[in-house]
């Protein structure tokens, strides 16, 4: 069915936001109703007709919530998405969410190489700090403070390093049945994790010092930081970032 906002000046262009308000209002539907029905949740419903794309998940689950409200309403499902992807959709979903999968090779090989600097750098540092050591013990020095090592008096200088983010442990499970779920280590820009579906019953642990994740399906998942579980989860999360505000 077409759009009853439908423009009838220059190209076939609807405002799609309004036309599936006006045709849920038609029908004497309430938002919580058509939660029910779509089984997307009412704000991300609230945002389709608000037109504020900006606030969902991203393109990919922004078209599907268009297709599967449209279709249910009666509409062309179809033709939002398209309508969607001539004016707003940014093209770069795809790279954010699913092509991160597979790491291309070049990259793969920068990140050795980057690997193998930090290392080189670690046992640079090593080095120089025994020399210190040495030097302060065999020759005479009086009462270098060098971090993290005692000085004569008994007394420990300060580690540069004491106030390195503890470790936390991450623990997502599929409870109320399948969702599509990614873990990266750090943000969405670091080294991904797992990337798969979790089946109702499966559960996937990771412990690091920060951690970043995603559920394509929020509703049906159960996330647990450190062993307590985290009830404001809705479908993205810093793991670090919530641990820190949890205490």
């Amino acid at each position: 069915n077409r759009p009853a906002s439908w423009s009838t000046l220059g190209d076939p262009v609807f405002e799609i936001g309004p036309s599936l308000r006006e045709a849920r209002a038609r029908q004497g539907l309430t938002i919580d109703a058509m939660e029910q029905r779509t089984k997307v949740r009412a704000k991300y419903l609230r945002f389709l007709e608000d037109e504020r794309f900006y606030l969902l998940p991203g393109d990919t689950y922004t078209k599907g919530f268009l297709k599967v409200y449209a279709n249910e309403l009666g509409l062309d499902g179809q033709l939002y998405v398209d309508e969607y992807n001539s004016r707003f959709a940014s093209g770069d979903d795809e790279v954010q969410f699913r092509a991160r999968r597979v790491q291309p090779a070049r990259h793969r090989r920068q990140q050795r190489r980057e690997s193998r600097l930090v290392a080189i750098g670690v046992g640079v540092i090593l080095i120089v700090t025994g020399l210190v050591i040495a030097a302060w013990r065999f020759g005479g020095v009086e009462s270098p403070s060098v971090n993290g090592i005692e000085n004569r008096d008994g007394k420990r200088a300060p580690a540069a390093n004491a106030r390195l983010p503890q470790r936390v442990t991450l623990e997502i499970a599929a409870v109320k049945g399948p969702s599509y779920v990614e873990v990266w280590r750090g943000s969405r820009a670091g080294t991904q994790l797992y990337a798969g579906t979790l089946e109702r019953g499966q559960v996937q642990r990771f412990t690091e010092r920060k951690l970043f994740v995603m559920a394509a399906k929020p509703r049906r998942v159960v996330v647990k930081i450190n062993g307590s579980r985290h009830a404001q989860f809705d479908g993205e999360l810093d793991v670090a970032a919530a641990a820190a505000v949890r205490g």
